[in-house]
């Protein structure tokens, strides 16, 4: 039967790039010299994989955010993956950190979200939560499309992503 696995996974190595390219640009620009600003991407397992941000104020940490948006923009990075919901923290003097959690996998709530949708819609295919994914499955492969079409129509707040598409 056709199938298809629908995640939440970002591009890893365009991250890493992002992240690069936005550490690069804080040490040359100005109103960075002299200061803790710095972005981090720790290299936790998937689950784990966090960005960490570093400045000197408030201020300056949202500047550091908006530099790393403008830049994973750039590189094509879905910035729905990125949870700045968090607070920052102190650390020492006059340094403040924020720990952004990187969206990666599908938890059961999304999975049940993605299944109520699909039997909302009345499409005649079946949608299993296996691990990290939802598989999806259907008799025809019209089918499995119009399902793709659904989950990016109401499912706005998820970066998904479809793979293993099988006919």
């Amino acid at each position: 039967m056709p199938s298809f696995d629908a995640v939440i996974e970002p591009d890893l190595v365009e991250l890493r790039n992002a992240v690069d390219q936005a550490t690069k640009e804080i040490g040359t620009r100005f109103d960075f010299k002299g200061s803790s600003a710095n972005v981090e991407l720790s290299a936790g397992s998937a689950k784990d994989r966090e960005l960490v941000l570093y400045g000197d104020s408030d201020f300056q940490l949202d500047q550091v955010r908006d530099l790393l948006l403008g830049r994973l923009a750039k590189r094509g990075v879905d910035v729905r993956f990125l949870d700045f919901s968090g607070t920052p923290q102190k650390m020492g003097g006059d340094k403040m950190k924020l720990a952004v959690p990187v969206k990666s996998g599908v938890d059961a709530e999304t999975a049940k979200k993605i299944q109520a949708a699909l039997k909302n819609a009345k499409l005649k295919v079946q949608a299993a939560f296996q691990g990290d994914a939802v598989r999806v499955t259907g008799a025809k492969r019209d089918d499995l499309q119009a399902a793709m079409a659904v989950l990016r129509k109401e499912l706005t707040e998820w970066p998904l992503s479809f793979d293993n598409l099988r006919s």
